[in-house]
């Protein structure tokens, strides 16, 4: 079995206790364009080898990582997505923070449901990504890759997207009636905005969802919908960072990586994981979670 970080971790710091617990979610099933985000989680796995321990003046590895077992994606969705739930609550509850590979972006409907179930206060996602994900049962799949954000605003979590540019009349419609907020990729990309700050009232537990095609192509080309106009790497992980200033992250994915044979594009969303470690790592001190 592939370990993230493999080839830095010490014996104690891939243990039981770690705070990391990285599960890899092999999902291919409602892609609408490109393929091979069923390979991603193995080749962010791979990748992450030839990382650094140091990353932003800190060694978030020194938490521990520990890396699960992929999990098991045959059968109906509904099944997928609350073995990936079980899975997200049971690290939450031991105080740990679930790192979710994909896998096509459909997934982070069971990792934030796991994760919600396991807290006792509301928990926000933080979205980067090209689309909004807000269409209803998009080519009649309620868990398609492109519905996944309606079906969490439906169980009334709060919503922050940043980087859409592409939106259809359905998905705006919805943001207003779930009431998402959004800074779009043309704002931020003309803008050169790298910091937003979140309503006040949003929540201090936030969960990332980070899609790589919120990236813009000349810097991410390996996903199945690449669109024109995106964030650049930093500016993506400077929006995140800010957001989770004051604030705890909770749990994170990273999805949509859909490998094409240069390790250049594996490497950087391995980088883009490990760089998410360090802002969970650098927040606010976890609180212990309920008890059950």
């Amino acid at each position: 079995m592939s370990i993230f970080l493999d080839s830095e971790l010490t014996e104690s710091e891939r243990g039981q206790d770690a705070l990391f617990r990285v599960i890899p979610v092999p999902l291919e099933r409602t892609v609408s364009y490109g393929s091979g985000t069923a390979a991603g989680p193995a080749a962010i796995l791979d990748a992450s080898n030839e990382l650094e321990r140091l990353c932003k003046g800190i060694e978030p590895c020194a938490q521990g990582i520990r890396t699960e077992p992929s999990l098991d994606c045959d059968g109906p969705l509904p099944m997928v997505m609350e073995r990936l739930a079980q899975r997200t609550e049971a690290a939450v509850r031991q105080g740990q923070v679930p790192v979710t590979l994909g896998g096509e972006h459909s997934l982070s409907y069971g990792a934030v449901i796991g994760v919600a179930r396991a807290l006792d206060r509301p928990v926000g996602i933080v979205q980067i990504d090209a689309h909004a994900d807000l269409r209803v049962a998009y080519q009649g799949e309620a868990h398609s890759h492109a519905s996944v954000m309606h079906l969490l605003s439906e169980e009334g979590i709060p919503l922050a997207q940043f980087g859409v540019r592409a939106l259809c009349s359905q998905e705006a419609e919805s943001r207003v009636k779930n009431n998402v907020f959004h800074v779009d990729a043309e704002e931020l990309v003309t803008g050169n905005r790298h910091a937003v700050d979140l309503p006040q009232d949003f929540p201090d537990l936030v969960y990332v969802s980070f899609d790589v095609d919120g990236l813009d192509p000349s810097q991410m080309p390996a996903t199945g919908t690449p669109v024109p106009g995106g964030l650049n790497y930093y500016q993506a992980l400077h929006l995140v960072e800010h957001a989770l200033q004051g604030r705890r992250c909770v749990g994170f994915d990273v999805v949509e990586l859909a490998p094409d044979g240069n390790p250049a594009w594996d490497f950087t969303t391995a980088q883009i994981v490990y760089r998410l470690m360090a802002a969970c790592v650098t927040g606010p001190a976890p609180k212990a979670p309920r008890s059950t």
